[in-house]
């Protein structure tokens, strides 16, 4: 049998192995527990760890820094390598990070046990795992040819910020809140970065099998078609300059109507960014719609803050969950589809389960906003909502466990994408 503890075990063939895992255990983990906080279901209600701000900064502490986190270091590892043509990150440094990773879960957990001396413990530990990051990707990020993805290096070094301001406030007994504000803003940056990569090799592959399979449509429609998807940077730009300034904005001036009014400029950018994606009849099969999907609830959720900023109405807390349960978390589910299987050496998984968990999430999604319509049973909508977010995650770590944990098939390097045989 193979230790968990030595390069041979296929857990650490490649970075997302562990990282991915341990996102989707930590958010299967922590809904349940949100909900049985909150009374439901069966009437219990258990107490959370005790954690400076109380139970809502564990709540969202633990989704940003466990799931979203663990998520984030999982896929740099792997795309940065794959992005700028460098050697994987070794199997001994993997370790390392998914230790700091687990020692910044314990520590935070057991803050109200043990104090600030527990908090401290945390914060090093994720500053840790950024900073690790950081030092292991920079090098083949600035190396590579025209240094096209600094950009990564810029959203490393921003979460640094966050992970520190937060734990700097925490220990100093300040606000919290905004730091995980800020987090959630440099996370929606960080997906727009993200998915504008993924998407032209995705897309593109879905373009070019719709015109396999439809050559009659495809020449009868050649001027209507495209035949290509190109993810424009002066529109990307725009969105993350939109997205920043309101992130900024929600920093030092919460809940202003000049933050409303950023959000509806983040959101009309967003929509504006959606034009890249006139690419016909392929943007509706599965991978180009879920991708697409993304964009649309990040606008959704930018208009509902705005409307509600600007307005003085309802609704922020819908916005902010639609950014989180349905583009933060609609955005993971395709990046986990997607890299966890061709980077196992396996095609993308066509059975129907795939667009089921994501309608799923944007569904979950809308249940959680669904809290400002009048009359609105609340703890039931958010008994659906956590079931429709938490399944498809489920689903896939039943169906990806066996790949993740055990040695590729196709005889090819733990990074190496798929590559269909001939």
């Amino acid at each position: 049998m193979i230790s968990l503890k030595t390069a041979d075990h296929p857990l650490w063939l490649c970075g997302f192995r562990p990282f991915f895992l341990a996102a989707a255990f930590s958010l299967i983990l922590l809904i349940p527990l949100w909900l049985f906080f909150l009374g439901a279901p069966f009437g219990l209600a258990l107490p959370l760890p005790q954690v400076p701000g109380g139970a809502t900064i564990w709540h969202a502490h633990e989704l940003l820094f466990g799931f979203v986190l663990a998520a984030l270091a999982g896929f740099v590892l792997t795309a940065v390598p794959e992005f700028t043509l460098a050697p994987p990150v070794p199997p001994a440094q993997v370790r390392l990070l998914a230790g700091l990773w687990l020692l910044g879960r314990l520590g935070f957990w057991c803050a109200g046990l043990l104090g600030k001396p527990a908090l401290a413990i945390a914060g090093l530990a994720h500053l840790g795992l950024v900073a690790g990051l950081l030092v292991l990707l920079a090098p083949r990020i600035w190396h590579a040819p025209a240094r096209r993805h600094l950009s990564f290096i810029w959203a490393m070094l921003g979460l640094i910020l966050c992970i520190g301001g937060f734990y700097l406030d925490a220990l100093r007994d300040g606000d919290v809140a905004r730091w995980l504000h800020a987090m959630v803003g440099l996370m929606m940056i960080f997906i727009v970065l993200a998915l504008s990569r993924i998407s032209m090799r995705i897309v593109n592959q879905a373009i070019d099998e719709w015109r396999e399979r439809h050559p009659a449509a495809a020449d009868a429609d050649a001027d209507a078609e495209p035949t290509e998807y190109r993810a424009r940077p002066p529109k990307r730009n725009l969105a993350i300059s939109c997205i920043a300034a309101y992130t900024v904005a929600e920093f030092f001036l919460p809940e202003s109507r000049l933050s409303g009014w950023l959000a509806l400029a983040a959101a009309a950018a967003l929509l504006h960014l959606h034009s890249d994606w006139h690419i016909g009849r392929a943007l509706l099969r599965r991978w180009p719609l879920m991708l697409f999907g993304v964009y649309v609830l990040m606008a959704a959720g930018y208009a509902l803050i705005g409307i509600a900023l600007v307005s003085g109405g309802d609704g922020f807390s819908a916005g902010r969950h639609m950014l989180t349960i349905g583009a933060m978390g609609l955005a993971i589910y395709c990046v986990f589809n997607i890299a966890g299987r061709i980077h196992c050496g396996h095609p993308m998984d066509e059975r129907p389960w795939v667009p089921v968990g994501a309608a799923l999430l944007v569904l979950a999604a809308g249940l959680r906003a669904a809290e400002i319509l009048p009359d609105a049973n609340v703890l039931g909508l958010y008994q659906l909502a956590a079931f429709a977010l938490v399944l498809p995650y489920a689903v896939w770590l039943w169906r990806m466990w066996p790949l993740l944990t055990r040695p590729r098939q196709d005889g090819l390097g733990g990074c190496d994408d798929y590559v269909e045989k001939t």
